[in-house]
């Protein structure tokens, strides 16, 4: 049995932690922008005693799709996390996904036409920056 510390994953088949916390980082943004555009449709009006509301808005919560995907992208955000973190270092994988902010904020300037101000791209190299200096450190142990 494997330490909880093992990191190595050369020759064993798996794929390195880190390429699987990138994919995490990739699937909860495209998961949030699909939720945002998900949200965007007007839902029928909830009065939980009226049962007739409730089937309404079940309804038309089943067929928005946009939304339906976009949670489906976070439970295999989650997936793909629970794996990366069996083999690797909670210290050096958690803070990549703050790399989920840097994507979130470029799909929303494609898709939602947001702009992106001297505040938001100075955040936006701080992350990356420390994303970085996060990942140096952790190899020079």
């Amino acid at each position: 049995m494997s330490s909880p510390t093992h990191t190595s994953t050369a020759g064993s088949g798996r794929i390195n932690p880190v390429y699987l916390v990138l994919g995490c980082t990739v699937f909860a943004a495209a998961a949030q922008v699909l939720m945002k555009f998900g949200a965007m449709y007007k839902m029928p009006e909830l009065h939980p005693a009226d049962m007739a509301s409730v089937i309404g808005f079940v309804s038309a919560l089943l067929g928005n799709w946009q939304l339906l995907l976009g949670y489906t992208m976070h439970a295999c955000n989650a997936f793909l996390l629970i794996l990366a973190l069996r083999d690797g270092e909670l210290s050096m994988l958690y803070p990549i996904i703050a790399l989920t902010y840097v994507w979130v904020n470029l799909l929303s300037m494609y898709f939602f036409h947001d702009t992106l101000n001297w505040w938001k791209g100075c955040g936006i190299v701080l992350v990356i920056g420390g994303v970085s200096l996060l990942g140096i450190a952790s190899r020079r142990k």
